[in-house]
């Protein structure tokens, strides 16, 4: 057979990392796959850590949630990349425990009991599962400039949590210097990297930044690798580790956070395919997108944990780097399973420092911002969507601000769980309510006014 210079979509090849579909090398794929999983995997866990002391669980069930915790998010991105029926987007997004329902989670465990609180997640994830099949019904309230909106705002909700990586994460040695050290090699490396590699290479870019800062890391004994070995060598996951109980002041509450969580998997999805694939979202991909985010939900209630979604940190990755391949992403998901299976890849996993993760993250989480202006450019600054996105941001920004939340004061307590502290939230209510309630034609009318 004659060589024709082209190389054909399904070979493996490894230019295919731009492409959605096509086999990579597999040695290749790894580092790439393994990138993604890194750049989660400590943000995949800490939810969890947090629900199960604010329940009193003892450390021991903890420590079979997080691998349990890992076990479900792997899963929960095969089927995101290869869906199963139409629960699934086929898009490259990496599933983890989110921490959108820690506050409501943690209220309710702490008052109803953990069980209550699977419970709620259970039926919430069904509805919200449910209701991403149905996406065709309500997906054109969704315009694109709600989805512009809503995805500048999540990539601004994570500039706090970046930069709360870089100084350590909440340890009373947040802002020390050696973690502001580790945090500064690391970045080094990300851009250094990204500077110096050729081609492909260049976007391995914060998995390097990974490696230098644990070995700068290990050199500063900042790393306890006491724990990697506890657990034994193998852990199956345990399934209904605890029987879900249901209260329906408790399902009510869990499944509004949902609903929050809804709009930002839309604005996560959204984002992959307008930053890594450059194309319009359609909605076969948000519904399938939302009933993974539902169902993977439910499943993860089973297996004892909080619902898993996209993970922003992750859009960010691939939005800089342009890597989407579902094969290549595969990979990491696999690694996430065997990290759930086997206790000791885990703990490793999870010894990795959070002043490294917050070094990587910062610009990761930058792209996402930047994907949403270029979003609201590709929408169009006509008066109509100037005020829709300056007004919903503005709200949302500021009554969500660490010193303003005292403005929702007067509002029922689980108004206040639902948006005092989520800027996503407000952002995706207002940009909703505006783009009902504004004209279209805004411009005209103010022409006819004029004359």
């Amino acid at each position: 057979m004659a060589k024709t210079g082209i190389t054909p979509k399904n070979t493996a090849d490894i230019t295919n990392i731009y492409r959605l579909d096509g086999r990579v090398p597999i040695l290749k794929a790894i580092p790439f796959g393994l990138q993604h999983i890194l750049a989660m995997f400590v943000a995949n866990l800490t939810p969890i850590s947090m629900i199960g002391a604010a329940a009193g669980l003892p450390s021991a069930e903890i420590a079979i949630l997080l691998q349990n915790a890992m076990f479900v998010a792997g899963i929960a991105t095969l089927i995101q990349l290869y869906p199963i029926w139409k629960v699934g987007s086929r898009l490259p997004i990496v599933m983890g425990v989110s921490f959108t329902f820690v506050t409501i989670l943690t209220y309710i465990a702490s008052s109803y009991g953990y069980s209550t609180a699977l419970g709620a997640v259970l039926i919430g994830g069904i509805i919200e599962g449910t209701l991403g099949l149905l996406a065709k019904y309500w997906r054109k309230i969704i315009t694109p400039v709600v989805s512009a909106s809503v995805v500048t705002a999540i990539g601004y909700s994570l500039f706090s949590v970046g930069t709360r990586s870089f100084g350590g994460g909440y340890t009373p040695e947040f802002g020390s210097a050696q973690n502001l050290l580790l945090g500064s090699i690391t970045l080094a490396t990300c851009l250094l990297f990204n500077v110096l590699a050729k081609g492909y290479l260049k976007q391995l870019s914060v998995l390097a930044g990974l490696i230098v800062g644990y070995v700068s890391a290990l050199m500063m004994k900042a790393v306890d690798l006491s724990q990697i070995f506890a657990g034994g060598m193998v852990a199956l996951p345990r399934l209904l580790p605890y029987m879900p109980e249901f209260n329906v002041g408790a399902i009510i509450s869990v499944t509004i956070i949902f609903m929050v969580s809804a709009a930002e998997t839309i604005g996560d999805t959204t984002a992959v395919v307008s930053g890594g694939l450059r194309r319009e979202i359609q909605t076969k991909e948000i519904s399938g997108s939302l009933a993974c985010d539902g169902y993977a939900s439910a499943i993860s209630a089973l297996f004892g944990c909080p619902p898993v979604t996209s993970f922003s940190q992750n859009v960010g990755l691939i939005n800089m780097t342009r890597v989407v391949n579902r094969f290549t992403i595969m990979t990491g998901a696999v690694c996430m399973i065997l990290a759930g299976l086997l206790p000791p890849i885990g703990n490793f996993f999870a010894s990795l420092p959070e002043s490294v993760l917050g070094g990587c993250t910062l610009m990761m989480f930058g792209t996402i911002t930047v994907s949403g202006i270029q979003m609201i450019s590709k929408a169009g600054f006509s008066q109509r969507n100037v005020v829709i996105v300056a007004l919903s941001l503005a709200v949302g920004i500021g009554f969500t601000s660490a010193s303003e939340t005292e403005i929702w004061r007067i509002f029922p307590q689980v108004i206040q769980d639902v948006f005092s502290a989520n800027c996503v939230a407000v952002v995706f209510v207002v940009s909703i309510l505006l783009s009902f309630l504004l004209p279209e034609n805004m411009e005209i009318e103010t022409l006819a006014d004029e004359k």
